[in-house]
């Protein structure tokens, strides 16, 4: 039975939104290769608990995704323990704010590194693979590629590197890969000390009136590469009707 499971590879998986989705797929059958950088023990903490509802279904793999070599290793490990690989679902992102005239070469490295350069380059490695099994990519991108965040100029550049990569890969992959996004509103409050917005700006300028849940998200990236066949090349906001106002 092992060997008629679904492998998903998912980056940034440690805590947060990445775990939620984790703990989804998992829930849903497949077997999981589970990327973190530094979250050591939020990954030990997970990978047990996913292990103790089914044996021999998890790996963590270590990496920083802007050591460019590591990124086909991330999927040769993965093939390497399952013989497979079904879906990609590129969630690690790094996050902080840019302001014009203190943003250096370093920050546009480490914001482009995680956001947009290692997801090309792990669809690249991935897409054979996932070819053979009619599999998926999803990238998690966000509500600001698409307008721009206050003070946030680095950030907002890469996801749009994202979602444009996400309609160009669907292109180039397909029809064997189908290739979408999944852009969130305001999910988790940020764990920045200088906040974007606050609580209260949520709510105004929200349809919902409150902030989502990272299962959201898990469930969008669920449906995406499972539940609809013929969807490809698409971002989907989950952001409670945020991008309906300005």
């Amino acid at each position: 039975m092992q060997a008629d499971r679904p492998v998903a590879l998912v980056t940034g998986a440690a805590k947060r939104i990445g775990a939620e989705i984790a703990r989804r797929l998992h829930s849903e059958g497949y077997n999981l290769a589970l990327h973190y950088r530094s979250s050591r023990a939020e990954m030990d903490a997970l990978v047990a608990a996913l292990e103790a509802d089914r044996a021999d279904s998890v790996i963590a793999l270590q990496a920083d995704l802007a050591e460019f070599d590591r990124l086909p290793e991330l999927v040769a490990h993965t093939v390497g323990r399952w013989g497979r690989l079904d879906a990609l679902v590129n969630n690690a992102s790094a996050y902080y704010a840019t302001p014009i005239g203190e943003a250096t070469p370093d920050q546009w490295d480490e914001l482009f590194a995680s956001n947009a350069r290692a997801p090309f380059f792990l669809a690249q490695a991935a897409a054979p693979h996932l070819a053979r099994n009619g599999g998926a990519i999803v990238n998690i991108i966000d509500i600001y590629a698409e307008r721009p965040l206050r003070g946030h100029t680095v950030y907002c550049m890469a996801k749009a590197a994202l979602a444009m990569a996400t309609r160009s890969l669907a292109l180039e992959l397909g029809p064997e890969v189908r290739v979408n996004g999944v852009a969130p509103g305001n999910i988790l409050w940020s764990e920045n000390p200088v906040k974007a917005e606050t609580l209260d700006t949520v709510r105004e300028r929200t349809a919902l009136q409150r902030q989502g849940q990272p299962d959201d998200i898990a469930e969008a990236v669920h449906w995406l590469l499972r539940g609809n066949a013929y969807v490809t090349g698409q971002i989907l906001p989950v952001d409670g009707g945020r991008t309906l106002s300005i």
